[in-house]
């Protein structure tokens, strides 16, 4: 990983000097459009509309448009003339209960590692944080651009979680939530026990993304110029015309996959246990002809060696 920024957390009147790294990464098959005749690449110039001249981006500024259409150009002077009280700090406003922050607000993950001479006061609010069990409400500018976070614990390490500010997230308005849904005791019974059937621990390892694995192995059939064979896709059901027969259907189809995963792991252990005595008797087994083979080469050797003794004896 490499830094994409240098700062400090600001804790009260202690300072602790950080460095910033992104803690995810994007996996998608990234691709260049191309003239789809000849192969060539696509490109594109950056040319005015008033005078159809390509401009570098040096002549580049930004522009930002008015309701009447007018446009306000900044340059990068009137940028940085803006204050940013947090330009190179991470302030530390107050200390929450996670559970107290709605996940929508959540935006980017980074890493927070000390720099030169921090890492004691680095561990020491690290420990003091985890033991409190709260986060941390910062604030902080990132690419010219501020912004609240948490700052959290994660395997030994900060992780500072930028968030959306509130009039940033959409309000959930939809006709539906105004109609007046009769939903009767019984479906909802079914459907809470086709919740408990399913409530499983999460490991995210468990889960991959197929269809990047599928996208990666028609390129590299395209590049061996083998013939890709398309996987089918699952059918798609349209919507449950009885609520109540598709959630029993549901039900029991996790019932059966449940308790054949759980006869899966059953039959193997005990295919390994019934494995591990045929085992040993199969190796018992091999060992009485290896020693009876053993103990006749052992007595031929003891006939022979006089034999070769004597001869020895008459040659001399």
């Amino acid at each position: 990983m490499r830094s994409i920024w240098k700062g400090a957390i600001s804790f009260g009147l202690v300072t602790i000097p950080v460095k910033l790294y992104s803690a995810t990464e994007q996996k998608d098959v990234s691709f260049h459009q191309m003239h789809r005749e000849d192969g060539g690449r696509i490109k594109y110039k950056r040319v005015c509309t008033v005078d159809g001249e390509e401009v570098p981006y040096s002549d580049i500024a930004k522009g930002y448009e008015l309701a009447t259409g007018e446009i306000v150009v900044l340059t990068d002077e009137d940028f940085a003339d803006l204050p940013l009280s947090t330009s190179r700090r991470i302030d530390v406003l107050q200390f929450t209960p996670v559970e107290q922050i709605d996940p929508i607000y959540f935006a980017k993950s980074y890493y927070l590692e000390p720099d030169g001479q921090g890492a004691k006061p680095y561990v020491l609010l690290r420990d003091a944080l985890e033991r409190s069990g709260q986060v941390a409400i910062v604030k902080v500018a990132l690419r010219q651009r501020e912004s609240l976070a948490t700052l959290r614990v994660r395997d030994g390490v900060f992780v500072l979680e930028t968030m959306l500010w509130p009039d940033e997230v959409r309000e959930a308005e939809f006709p539906f939530l105004e109609e007046d849904v009769d939903v009767r005791p019984q479906e909802l019974k079914m459907a809470e026990s086709l919740i408990d059937t399913m409530v499983a621990d999460f490991d995210p390892a468990e889960y991959k993304d197929a269809y990047r694995e599928a996208l990666q192995e028609v390129i590299e059939a395209k590049v061996a110029g083998r013939e890709v064979v398309a996987a089918e896709a699952p059918a798609e059901q349209g919507p449950a015309v009885d609520l109540m027969a598709a959630l029993r259907a549901s039900v029991e189809a996790a019932k059966r996959e449940r308790e054949g995963a759980g006869a899966g792991r059953a039959s193997g252990a005990a295919g390994a246990k019934k494995k591990a005595p045929a085992k040993r008797a199969a190796e018992a087994s091999e060992e009485k002809p290896a020693a009876r083979k053993a103990a006749a080469n052992g007595a031929d050797e003891d006939e022979k060696a006089p034999a070769r003794k004597r001869k020895t004896r008459r040659s001399a």
